[in-house]
């Protein structure tokens, strides 16, 4: 073998590894690792053993205009958040509200979508039907959710004396609501919204919501996807596609950011 062609052999050699794993992370970056827990209706939730949901779709399609595909995971939303922050997940798709504690953990997108916390009552209930009727009732809430906490700080600034029953499981506290054993349940507008479609359950707002917050998609500190996908999430509001999607599963607007919205 002539020197040359040692030369060549050895440069083809030691360059080889490196082109194999450049191959490799390419083929990783064709797709975005997402999380959702595929149990929250309606935005992941499990349908003829695909999952789908508005949070499901508004990822795909950001996915799709940048020419990758989603890689999901399913897991319990604590056990997603961790996975985030593992950097094992690129972001999670599964209503995902703007904290400050989150967003100094995360580097969030632009809000997609917005949720009040909202009380709902049955439609039958004449004794509440706003804000200060809350007094000597009892509100179901999602234990350790945001909409609970929203409650307690809310009970706490205005001093009125009511319960606050918190449950394991929306289900749950969905189900007492229903059974007329608790008079109230606090939860995110859009949850509502989305239940009444699809139930047409006799549910009526009470009062305006307590609080706002922005939803949008984590990612871990310094992800460079995030301004390409902010990049998406404005397309997809100015053809209209998040209006669409937000209608389609919620029967309303949830994209629209709601008149004197000053949250995150």
């Amino acid at each position: 073998m002539s020197t040359m062609k040692r030369r060549t052999f050895a440069i083809t050699a030691l360059a080889l590894p490196a082109l194999l794993a450049a191959c490799g992370s390419g083929g990783a970056s064709e797709s975005i690792r997402a999380g959702s827990t595929g149990q929250s209706y309606p935005n992941s939730y499990q349908e003829d053993g695909k999952l789908i949901g508005f949070d499901v779709e508004v990822i795909e399609k950001i996915a799709e205009k940048l020419g990758k595909t989603v890689e999901w995971t399913n897991a319990d939303f604590s056990g997603l958040m961790g996975q985030l922050e593992a950097r094992k997940l690129d972001t999670v798709a599964n209503n995902v509200a703007v904290t400050e504690e989150r967003s100094a953990q995360y580097d969030f997108t632009e809000p997609y979508a917005y949720m009040g916390a909202t009380i709902v009552a049955l439609g039958s209930n004449a004794q509440l039907n706003t804000l200060d009727d809350l007094a000597g009732t009892t509100i179901a809430g999602v234990l350790g959710s945001n909409n609970t906490t929203h409650l307690e700080n809310w009970k706490a600034e205005h001093g009125v004396e009511f319960e606050i029953r918190t449950y394991e499981t929306r289900d749950g506290a969905m189900q007492d609501l229903l059974a007329g054993r608790v008079d109230g349940y606090i939860n995110s507008t859009g949850i509502f919204l989305a239940e009444i479609k699809k139930s047409g359950a006799d549910l009526k707002f009470v009062g305006d919501p307590i609080a706002w917050e922005s939803v949008a998609f984590p990612f871990a500190k310094g992800s460079e996807l995030v301004a390409s996908v902010n990049e998406q999430i404005a397309a997809l509001r100015e053809d209209g596609t998040l209006t669409e999607l937000a209608e389609t599963y919620f029967g309303d607007d949830v994209s629209a950011e709601p008149e004197g919205y000053t949250g995150s």
